[in-house]
Order: structure tokens, then sequence, then C-alpha cells
């Protein structure tokens, strides 16, 4: 039997071993002890099973209290994959308090003040936000509120509608910018397909516009698209593979080719469209 005085020396060398400050990057194995070679023979085999008894509890208490913290606020289907709430849905989400400014040139004021009862309900009322018409700026000044705008992509969509608005369409035309996602706006200037001048760009803008707007009006009821000519701009609201289309027939115009051969490949394009939808 091993002298009390020894147990007790045990005791006391591992009470005055000293704390790491930092935990050991060997997992699973307690590698903060100091290990004296004089003392092997004192320590008792009982000693040594309830060690290693306590070192496996405290390996599962780890472990365990790892996959509590991996699978908090997870949850798993049936088939063990995590399913996540929606983004949009998520709690504590809130709008940021931003505020945005579009210019409005001088020849769309007075539109805009004609059309201000029209405009400013969508806005109000579909994506919750602030809106005014700063008549000393010449623009009008959009602004979230955390407390009653709930998509954080209404600035933008608001943002999106009065600019199209500014930039000569429709009312009925760009309040459809937010109730459809895929819409878009493209512009573009007649120098960046061929550089004119003089009577070949006005040339050029009565080859896009037609007879009374003829030929405008048929590329937009063939590739159902909305386009402005602004002077030397073309602005083009619709689809994506629709502005596409559009654009096509605008360039061939601007380069040059006769309205009959565009029109052929808007009849080819309309075919197209009717078979696709």
């Amino acid at each position: 039997m091993v002298a009390p005085t020894a147990i007790k020396k045990v005791s006391s060398t591992a009470d005055s071993a000293p704390v790491a400050a930092t935990a050991s990057r060997i997992v699973g194995i307690n590698n903060t002890e100091s290990i004296e070679e004089d003392d092997d023979d004192d320590v008792l085999l009982d000693q040594d099973m309830d060690t290693t008894t306590a070192e496996a509890t405290t390996n599962d208490e780890d472990e365990t209290t790892q996959q509590k913290k991996e699978s908090k606020g997870v949850v798993l289907d049936e088939a063990g994959k995590p399913r996540f709430s929606s983004a949009n849905h998520a709690k504590g989400a809130k709008v940021k308090l931003e505020s945005r400014k579009v210019a409005v040139p001088p020849h769309r004021m007075t539109p805009l003040r004609n059309n201000w009862t029209k405009i400013y309900p969508p806005l109000v009322d579909h994506l919750k936000l602030q809106v005014r018409m700063n008549l000393k700026t010449k623009s009008v000044e959009l602004r979230t509120h955390p407390k009653y705008t709930t998509d954080p992509g209404a600035l933008q969509k608001g943002a999106d509608f009065i600019k199209a608005f500014t930039l000569g369409f429709d009312l009925d035309d760009s309040i459809a910018l937010l109730r459809l996602d895929d819409l878009y706006i493209e512009t573009f200037e007649i120098k960046d397909v061929k550089t004119l001048t003089g009577d070949h760009l006005g040339r050029a803008i009565g080859r896009i516009a037609g007879k009374d707007g003829k030929t405008k009006f048929a590329i937009e009821n063939a590739t159902r698209t909305r386009i402005v000519l602004a002077d030397s701009k073309i602005h083009i609201l619709g689809g994506f593979t629709h502005i596409r289309m559009a654009r096509e027939a605008v360039v061939s115009l601007i380069l040059g080719s006769p309205p009959g051969k565009v029109y052929g490949n808007l009849r080819t394009v309309a075919s197209r469209l009717k078979e696709r939808y």
C-alpha cells in the first residue's frame, strides 16, 4: 500500500500546476498538466482509471455541446436537409432609412404636375414610401420609413418608376415597372451605332419614327415594347429578349435599311413570339 503522503503529494502537484491562458489546440486531450518523472510510481491505478473515465465523459459532453450549437436554429426535413425560412419573413429584418432624389427635366415638369395625383398613390400605397415633389430643385424625393416600408427594393423600384416617367414614357407603362419584375429600360444614342450629323441624323430619326409614327408603332407592337424618341436618344422599355429584338430593328433603320425590309423581319419576329406564348 502506498503511503498517504504520496497521494497527498500527487494532489498537491496537480493543484499547483499552472493554468494555461488559452485552450489547447489538441482536441480531446488535456494538455495543460505538467508531468514529473520522479512521481510516476506514486500514482494509483484507480486514480488512472478515474482520470480516464473523467476525460471520456468530458469529451462526450464537449461533442454533445458542439452538436447542439451546430444544430441550433436549423430545421431539418425528412431527407435530413436543412430548411431555412424565407428572407423576406426573417425576424428582425428592417428596412434602413434611405432617401433618393430623381431629377426632372424642364420639359417634363408640366406633365409631372398634371399627373401628380396619379403618380404618388402607387408609391405611397403599394411601396409604402414617403414622396414629395420639390419645385425648387425640380426633382422628386423618395424616402423609406423603417416602420411602414417592408420591401428592401421598394426605393429602387420607386426611383425607376419616376425615372421612366421623366424619360417620356406614358404613366401606365411606367407603372408596369412597379408591377412586373422582368421589365427593363435600355437607352442608347444614334451616334453609338453610326456617326451621323446634320441632315443625315434627321433622316435617320425620320426612318425610325416613320410617317405619323407608323414605323415606331409597328416595332412596338411586333416586339411588345415601348419606344421613346428623344432627339438623338432612344429609350426602349420591355423584357430582356423583347428589347434586343426592338434594338436590332432600330439599328437596322439607323444603318440605312429600307423600312420594307425591316417590316418583313418584324413579321418573322411577331410570328415567333406568338408561337412562344
